[in-house]
């Protein structure tokens, strides 16, 4: 089992892009969920399928399993999706010698772009990137199922 350590944040502005060195087209989507778990499928470019089980609900460490899947089987499971489909293209940005994923969302959730860190530590203020805006780790509306089960939350900046 692993431990998915992660602060979540709104991006202001696009600064980030000349700093993105890979990209990721990603569509995932839910097969369960309850008030601390989920079941998603993910596809990576087309070619990669995971499964994903977390614990834990919208809080900074989540216990997850990930187990490689055969894409032809995740593009079958689709059609046992519950929600949404969430289609989002996964920047990677280096900032500080640390690896920031910079998510826009496409379809229905066009306009969302968020940052997240993966850090046993928590990255301070001071050390986050001019494009990062409020964090909003923790609040479950940020969290791709609830992304996919409830759409867009009003976002305050």
């Amino acid at each position: 089992m692993a431990k998915e350590i992660e602060q979540k944040f709104l991006v202001v502005g696009d600064g980030w892009r000349t700093a993105a060195a890979g990209r990721k087209e990603l569509r995932q989507f839910y097969l369960a969920s309850g008030t601390d778990r989920s079941i998603r499928v993910r596809i990576r470019d087309g070619q990669q399928a995971t499964l994903t089980i977390k614990f834990g609900g919208a809080e900074r460490v989540r216990d997850e399993f990930e187990y490689e899947l055969p894409t032809k089987d995740a593009e079958e499971m689709q059609a046992f999706a519950i929600g949404n489909l969430v289609v989002k293209t996964r920047h990677l940005v280096d900032h500080g010698g640390r690896l920031w994923e910079v998510d826009e969302f496409a379809g229905d959730l066009a306009g969302l772009v968020m940052a997240e860190i993966e850090s046993d530590d928590i990255v301070a203020a001071e050390d986050r990137p001019s494009w990062v805006g409020r964090e909003v780790t923790g609040e479950a509306g940020f969290y791709n199922l609830s992304l996919a089960l409830n759409g867009l939350p009003e976002i305050v900046s």
